[in-house]
């Protein structure tokens, strides 16, 4: 079945320069607290909607389209187990790792780290980010819908939440 290219308008995804500011700013505070490499947010077609961090050691638009077809791929795989979709997954190299994150039914949050960070450090941010990314991603439809532009400020990953993080996170280590 062809998606009509009305179907198409509306399902594409489009952002002003605000929008990718505050994606931007919060793709920084998640690098930030999780001390992890890089992080590019990618549509689920595989196209690159803006990444913050240290992305010269890897050939973006490669990972970006690869991301996207391991979701596609696992969300088969979910679908077989009798789930809707995964919305997590990981895969650790010897050095290096990557994590993907569906935000919505939208985007993917694509986290890139090594071994100065722990994948707990880059699960417990990347799911603070995620919100904070739908919230955006809610505020940029809304905005599209009502043929509006809207300039308000940057959302950013709580500070109470990093406090609230680094006290779970010791009590759980000791």
């Amino acid at each position: 079945m062809s998606k009509t290219n009305e179907t198409i308008r509306l399902d594409r995804l489009v952002f002003y320069k605000n929008d990718i500011d505050r994606f931007d700013r919060i793709l920084r505070d998640f690098i930030n607290l999780s001390k992890a490499k890089c992080a590019l947010l990618v549509d689920r077609e595989g196209h690159m909607i803006t990444k913050q961090g240290v992305t010269r050691f890897v050939d973006i638009d490669s990972i970006a389209a690869l991301v996207a077809g391991a979701f596609a791929a696992t969300k088969e795989m979910a679908r077989l187990l009798g789930e809707d979709e995964f919305s997590i997954l990981f895969h650790q190299g010897k050095t290096d790792s990557i994590q993907l994150s569906l935000i919505g039914d939208r985007a993917l949050l694509t986290t890139i780290f090594d071994d100065s960070t722990t994948v707990g450090m880059v699960r417990l941010y990347a799911n603070e980010a995620s919100k904070s990314l739908l919230k955006c991603f809610r505020r940029a439809d809304r905005a599209q819908a009502e043929g509006t532009v809207e300039v308000g400020p940057a959302e950013q990953m709580s500070s109470d939440f990093s406090a609230d993080a680094k006290t779970a996170l010791d009590d759980i280590l000791g």
